[in-house]
């Protein structure tokens, strides 16, 4: 099989502070921190270096003979797309843009991968589709709502979603987020080796 050559620029999208960091809302966020501290398979991944440009921390890794990096931004979170601009010139390079953000419309344990698609009301993602006046770019949404024992997702109410967002993942939430995570990662390594078609093939 033809093997495919991907440059991703992943990017986790939060907001920054210690108040921050255990929050629905910055799950993408989470899993870069968590992938450049354990890398996937054969992955390497070199030190998180601070780019006060970009106001974001910055790290570059390869899997084999393709090479890539991990942006996690410093602004806050409808600022995200300032820290994503200055390293993508033109919509050719964004669509090797990979972003990993909250998604309250999926249930706690759903990842979905897609290409192409509206921002669905997120404002780090809505940041960005205007930083790089574009939206073909990748987007991995990371599902938090609560579900039924059928499997019904219980999205927040819409006067409830910003609190439910803001808040930290429950102790009863853990483990699945740990599960999460760790698919996350593998999606991330897919991505990097197989390509975007493969990938989505795999995992959705």
């Amino acid at each position: 099989m033809k093997k495919v050559k991907t440059n991703y620029l992943f990017v986790g999208l939060g907001n920054p502070g210690a108040e921050y960091e255990n929050s629905r809302h910055s799950v993408g966020r989470m899993i870069l921190l968590a992938l450049q501290k354990k890398a996937v398979g054969e992955m390497e991944i070199k030190d998180w270096r601070d780019e006060k440009k970009l106001k974001a921390e910055l790290c570059d890794g390869k899997l084999g003979s393709n090479k890539f990096r991990l942006l996690i931004p410093n602004n806050f979170m409808n600022n995200s797309g300032g820290s994503v601009k200055p390293l993508i010139k033109t919509k050719a390079e964004a669509k090797d843009v990979v972003v990993i953000h909250d998604d309250v419309d999926l249930a706690l344990g759903t990842i979905k991968i897609s290409y192409n698609r509206g921002s669905g009301g997120h404002k780090g993602v809505d940041s960005i589709v205007k930083a790089l006046k574009t939206n073909e770019f990748t987007r991995i949404r990371v599902g938090l709502s609560p579900s039924t024992p059928s499997g019904k997702t219980k999205k927040p109410t819409s006067d409830k979603v910003v609190d439910f967002v803001i808040g930290n993942f429950k102790p009863a939430e853990q483990d699945e987020l740990k599960k999460v995570i760790k698919r996350t990662k593998e999606i991330i390594a897919s991505l990097v080796e197989n390509g975007l078609e493969r990938t989505m093939n795999s995992f959705n």
